[in-house]
């Protein structure tokens, strides 16, 4: 496929709420948008990098810069390139897998959509819907708290995700089991904790939840393994799982039983593809995660969750989940659900008139 061009656009989307979570408060999101031009399509990406390297190393200005200096240059130099060769053709620069999972969303929705194939199809999906679950940020009281989650299951969702660091995880917890009952309720520690607090995490399994995700630092996969020793809730790992191979060496090592996938942190769709792979065939589920996407990312995420081995609820919410006003139709919740989008490529694309009004720069890349 030639690339005629390539543009990159910032734009501003404010949430509805502010989220909170170990590492801090989202109120908006300062988002950039790549746009693959070419002679017969033109397709979307959506950078998931946050304003500030606190989820990742990776942050929006920087993915910015790096895809315009460093990714561009190396696309532009062959005369043609499909979706499947980026990951190679980006190799040689080390690391940056939010950004350069942009660039192959784009290229891939390009070719896609020039092809009448949909995300789904292309990734392999077996549903026509996919199961969503939401997840609740940290909220200084239990009332609030327990008045978002009502919320929230009465919005028909069939999962809920609380969000916990050290001082606001058992209580809050418990609140939620004993006022909600059997539903189905799991954890996220954003890394905030460490192999000492093991005992006190232990005190999560007298609530029966699906899973705790990500309690230590990524890079302590070994300490998961010993921590999955000490604990019976089940260990998900999300910030450790930056590759398919990262995710053979977590299993082998007993470091889960549960991985959350997500395209931007393991260099995109194909990676995140390549992942359920891997973790089908060793028997572990997954489920996928979310990062306050618009509903360009939304729509690739929802695709990639009708993979067969997705078997648990993801962060897959509705738009008005985080926003007043999607960029684009909105993802709405149908029983607690969402469609898989079936049309060509991503099977969404930006209004035109939401996109402008959002925007607060565009910058146009030519080979």
């Amino acid at each position: 496929m030639k690339l005629d061009a390539i543009e990159l656009r910032r734009i501003d989307v404010r949430l509805v709420s502010p989220f909170r979570t170990s590492f801090g408060v989202e109120q908006e999101r300062d988002v950039l948008l790549v746009r693959a031009i070419t002679p017969d399509a033109e397709g979307w990406g959506e950078c998931v990098a946050m304003s500030e390297p606190l989820y990742s190393s990776e942050y929006v200005d920087g993915a910015h810069h790096v895809i315009r200096e460093f990714l561009l240059p190396r696309i532009f130099a062959r005369p043609e390139v499909t979706a499947g060769e980026v990951a190679t053709i980006l190799g040689p620069v080390r690391g940056h897998p939010m950004a350069k999972a942009a660039v192959e969303m784009a290229i891939l929705d390009a070719e896609l959509r020039a092809r009448g194939v949909s995300f789904a199809e292309h990734l392999g999906a077996v549903r026509e819907a996919v199961d969503c679950g939401v997840s609740v940020g940290i909220h200084d009281e239990i009332s609030p708290l327990l008045a978002t989650v009502e919320n929230h299951l009465a919005e028909g969702y069939r999962r809920i995700k609380l969000k916990i660091e050290p001082g606001r995880d058992v209580a809050p917890v418990r609140a939620v089991r004993e006022r909600f009952g059997d539903i189905l309720l799991q954890v996220d520690a954003n890394a905030a904790y460490t192999l000492a607090d093991a005992r006190h995490l232990a005190k999560l399994d007298a609530f029966d939840l699906l899973l705790i995700e990500q309690p230590l630092p990524e890079e302590d996969v070994r300490g998961h393994a010993e921590l999955a020793k000490i604990v019976r809730t089940p260990i998900c790992l999300d910030e450790s799982i930056t590759s398919a191979r990262a995710a053979a060496d977590a299993i082998a090592l007993g470091a889960c039983s549960i991985i959350n996938i997500k395209a931007g942190r393991v260099g995109g769709y194909l990676e995140a593809r390549s992942v359920h792979d891997v973790c089908a065939a060793n028997g572990i589920p997954v489920w996928c995660g979310g990062m306050l996407e618009t509903g360009l990312g939304r729509a690739a995420n929802v695709a990639l969750a009708a993979l067969p081995n997705f078997t648990l609820p993801g962060d897959t919410s509705a738009s008005d989940r985080y926003y007043s006003r999607d960029i684009t139709q909105p993802f709405v919740l149908d029983d607690g659900r969402l469609r898989v989008p079936s049309g060509p490529g991503l099977g969404v694309s930006p209004i035109p008139d939401v996109l402008e009004e959002a925007t607060t720069s565009v910058e146009l890349q030519r080979p």
